[in-house]
């Protein structure tokens, strides 16, 4: 068999959905056809490999592959396919290759071939690159793929390489026509998906802004960019950006464009100049082509393959990597001259994009059109959600002049909403220290407050607070002091001072309306509206607030406040329909890709989804959100507060599900990152080792926890639920589960969380009446999702057994089955183990056996392989009465084993 090329990656990345869907054809034992498509170096070779390594032994494999003039070669990959494999009839051989024969003969000999290689055994053909292959091979391909049995075809083929005199263009109609075939098309990578690929090569994340940088030179190609990967020893992704072309790959790429005449070639060359955007009527004065022959000229490069159409009267390179070869044979005046010609044709025209007057300025060594179009264009781009484009302009105009405070303000706001938070700090700080405007150096430190704090730096944050408020002292009442008090409010509402934050921002909304202050209002409104919020005696308010904030700053075009708003509203107490929670999270996902906003229109709304299968009860989709906005961030460096934006939130629904690997992992991996908030490790460390029984690694933790708490200015009753439940599954005694209530929550945690914590612990003390109470009067708590509201029913039942009253019990957990239906893990285990103790089956009916509800209960936990001593811990009992339990439930049952229990329990 042919040896597939392997890939400067050690994984293939963004082909998962598309090798599941092979990966099922090859296992289901019933003869498939699956054709892949796809552009050169898009991953079709590196698909069917991957698919390879996934049959089962005793498969038969084979892989033809066409090369160019197969057409010229009869059966060519049919003979690349068994080229050196043992056991193949020379005689046959020898007749398939025999001109003197039939096509017919010779096409029932090829099948014969193919028949005894393969007998009745799973295969997996593969015939690679049909739109090369000559007429026999197609027959056979389409013949092969009528055969009956445990048989996967496979072909491979380029569209853009398929012309109607191809045998390929034939055998396609025909197959779509006579057969059920599966299609794959490949498209190119995403930015997140070339990240993760960067990752994958160089065992380490990407910077973003290199990461991003490669993905447009690439266009998402994984050819092209394992071909820039292997071209630099090291794998340094930075020095790639501008890393000149490898010649192997340069000289590919030429060849497109070789056989062009001299008029095509003028053309081609100058439309590498004019930009990632080729205007019709720019092109055509730049090189003074008539329109009718620049047509011509346009539609064969566009049939090569070397240009797209992206608009009416636009066109594009197909690959950035093209353009770049080409342009790098061009003389440094050749390309001057073009810009220049580019540059006055524009400025002539009043063009309204000022990212390609700064471009073709630049490249025509004009700086003064330059810097006036980047600041122009930084400003746009910002106004349309364009981050990255406008951090580009930006920073081609501070290239120039580099004390430009309105090109410095630009990119700090650009680098800021692109999450490069290194880079908006550096210009946030010199916009501030350069800027001779107060107005514009309150903006530049409300900035910077939030740069600190996403970047986890609270000493910076103090320092900036400090500046502001001997700013505000230096500065008369007016717009100018009301925007630093709003910063002051901001910064006092990151640092969970709610007082203050409220205080400060009532200054800033004295002043806005003194003075007629629209868009200092709405901000002030908005940190006053998110800091009401965190208090459930005044969250009503701030809901009311944010609610009418986000309609007031979507109609101005205050994108960053209205996204802001929506995620503090998203992100707090969830509303009572879920397809309003849903309508919410789409338009807080709108407004943040408006604004450009990276870290809410990605890593926050899929947070958001997840959330929402939260509130429905479904957890294996909240997992599947998280995952899939992991997988969109995790081929990316970043620090701070995005660095794993969905790592805790991910563990805790591992946790939920039981899959303690998982979890473990996560742990190592958030570890590995620099400014973790204290808690997090010991608390993700303390729920792992309940979970896995390990008592004296969760005694370790917890007191790590307790340490760390103490810092720690907030509580939150979810997480206090959450580790208490936890340590009541390990069997801690009742005083430290006291110990950790005191610590996890305080006056301001007050919701049904606080209530369900409180029963717990009045059920863990035996104090069953006081515990049921709590209990039932949390049943319906809109707070709690219905996983929580799931074992409150549990919980509930659990003190009623307790009380007698089984019968109760039992309406209970009737009700909690279908909250947990949709969940799984301890919540799950739990509400089983509560049936058992009722004698119900698991649709909740009928007695299995004559033990009473407390030996029902020690059955289930000896069928977890609980000893005496562990029975003990667990139920709060001592270890003779455990040895009670245990000897009544072996003579009732019959049995004389803890084995026999478990296997009874089992089979019930």
């Amino acid at each position: 068999m042919r040896t597939i090329r392997g890939g400067a990656s050690p994984m293939m990345v963004g082909r998962e959905s598309e090798l599941r869907r092979l990966a099922r054809l090859a296992s289901s034992r019933e003869p498939a056809v699956a054709i892949i498509a796809g552009e050169p170096g898009i991953g079709k070779t590196r698909l069917v490999h991957e698919l390879l390594n996934t049959v089962p032994a005793g498969t038969v494999v084979l892989v033809g592959q066409a090369e160019p003039g197969s057409l010229s070669r009869p059966y060519e990959v049919l003979l690349d396919a068994i080229d050196g494999r043992p056991g193949v009839d020379e005689e046959r051989l020898a007749a398939l290759t025999d001109p003197k024969r039939s096509p017919v003969e010779r096409l029932h000999i090829g099948l014969a071939i193919l028949d005894d290689l393969i007998g009745d055994a799973p295969a997996v053909v593969v015939f690679e690159d049909l739109h090369w292959a000559d007429s026999e091979s197609a027959a056979l391909f389409e013949r092969t793929a009528d055969h009956r049995g445990p048989r996967l075809v496979i072909g491979t083929y380029r569209p853009d390489e398929v012309t109607r005199r191809q045998p390929v263009a034939g055998l396609l109609a025909r197959m779509e026509r006579r057969h059920a075939v599966t299609y794959v098309r490949l498209d190119r990578l995403t930015p997140s998906q070339t990240a993760a690929m960067l990752a994958a090569a160089t065992g380490a994340p990407a910077p973003l802004r290199a990461a991003t940088a490669l993905h447009h030179r690439t266009g998402g190609n994984p050819f092209f960019l394992e071909e820039l990967l292997r071209a630099l020893p090291g794998y340094d992704v930075e020095a790639l950006v501008e890393q000149p072309l490898p010649w192997s790959l340069a000289d590919v790429l030429r060849r497109q464009v070789d056989d062009l005449d001299p008029v095509s070639h003028r053309i081609v060359e100058a439309a590498t100049v004019l930009g990632h955007r080729i205007l019709f009527d720019l092109l055509a004065d730049v090189t003074g082509t008539p329109e009718d022959e620049l047509i011509t000229v346009l539609r064969d490069l566009v049939t090569r393959g070397v240009l797209v159409e992206s608009g009416v009267d636009e066109f594009a390179f197909r690959h950035a990597l093209v353009r770049e070869a080409i342009a790098g044979q061009l003389l440094a005046r050749q390309r001057r001259r073009l810009h220049e010609a580019a540059l006055d044709v524009l400025l002539r025209g009043g063009a309204s994009d000022p990212a390609m007057v700064a471009h073709h300025a630049c490249g025509a060594g004009r700086y003064d059109d330059m810097i006036a179009a980047a600041r122009r264009g930084a400003a746009l781009y910002l106004s349309i959600g364009s981050a990255y484009q406008a951090l580009q302009l930006a920073e081609m105009g501070l290239d120039e002049m580099p004390d430009d405070t309105e090109l410095l303000a630009s990119a700090a706001r650009a680098a800021w909403l692109a999450g490069l938070l290194d880079d908006a700090l550096r210009y946030g700080r010199r916009w501030r220290d350069l800027t001779e405007s107060t107005s514009d150096r309150a903006e530049a430190l409300y900035l910077l407050v939030r740069i600190a704090w996403e970047s986890r730096e609270p000493e910076e944050m103090r320092a900036l607070t400090y500046a502001i408020e001997v700013l505000i002292a230096e500065l008369p009442p007016g717009a100018a002091q009301a925007r630093a008090m709003t910063a002051i409010a901001q910064s006092a509402y990151l640092r969970d001072e709610l007082d203050a934050a409220v205080l400060w921002a009532d200054r800033a909304l004295a002043l806005a309306d003194e003075f007629d202050l629209p868009a200092v209002r709405l901000a002030a409104l908005l940190e006053k509206g998110s800091t009401l919020i965190e208090r459930p005696q005044t969250a009503a308010d701030g809901r009311k607030i944010l609610h009418a904030l986000v309609d007031e700053a979507e109609k101005a075009g205050e994108w960053v406040l209205a996204a802001r708003a929506l995620h503090t509203l998203v992100h707090g107490e969830p509303p009572t329909s879920p397809t309003e929670y849903a309508e919410m999270l789409e338009r807080a996902r709108i407004s943040a890709e408006r604004a450009g906003f990276e870290s809410l229109s990605v890593a926050a709304y899929f947070q958001g989804r997840a959330r929402l299968a939260v509130r429905s009860g479904d957890l294996r989709a909240a997992i599947a959100a998280l995952e899939e906005g992991r997988e969109q961030d995790r081929g990316y460096r970043r620090r701070g507060r995005w660095a794993d934006y969905h790592g805790l939130f991910l563990a805790g629904l591992h946790l939920e599900a039981g899959e303690l690997d998982r979890v473990e992992q996560l742990i190592a991996d958030l570890a590995a990152l620099p400014n973790n908030p204290p808690t997090v490790i010991p608390g993700l460390e303390f729920h792992l080792a309940c979970r896995r029984g390990d008592r004296a690694r969760a005694e370790t933790a917890l007191d790590q926890l307790l340490t760390a708490l103490a810092a720690q200015t907030w509580r939150n009753g979810e997480q206090a639920h959450d580790l208490i439940s936890a340590a009541v599954e390990l069997g801690l005694p009742p005083a430290r589960l006291d110990e950790m209530a005191v610590a996890l929550l305080d006056a301001e945690v007050w919701d049904a969380y606080r209530t369900l914590v409180d029963a717990q612990l009045a059920a863990v003390h035996g104090r069953h009446a006081e515990a049921l109470a709590g209990f039932e009067t949390i049943v319906e708590a809109h707070v709690l999702g219905p996983a929580a509201r799931g074992t409150v029913r549990v919980w509930a039942a659990r003190c009623l057994l307790a009380l007698g009253r089984a019968g109760e019990a039992a309406a209970h957990v009737s009700a909690a089955g279908p909250l947990l239906a949709g969940w799984g893990g301890w919540r799950v285990g739990q509400l089983a183990l509560v049936r058992a103790q009722l004698g119900m089956d698991p649709a909740g009916a009928e007695p299995v056996a004559t033990l009473t509800p407390r030996e029902r209960e020690v059955a289930v936990l000896i069928s977890d392989g609980l000893t005496n001593s562990e029975l003990a811990r667990r139920l709060f009992i001592s270890p003779k009465t455990a040895a009670v339990h245990v000897s009544n439930i072996l003579r009732k049952l019959g049995v004389t084993s803890r084995t026999e229990v478990a296997d009874l329990v089992s089979r019930h």
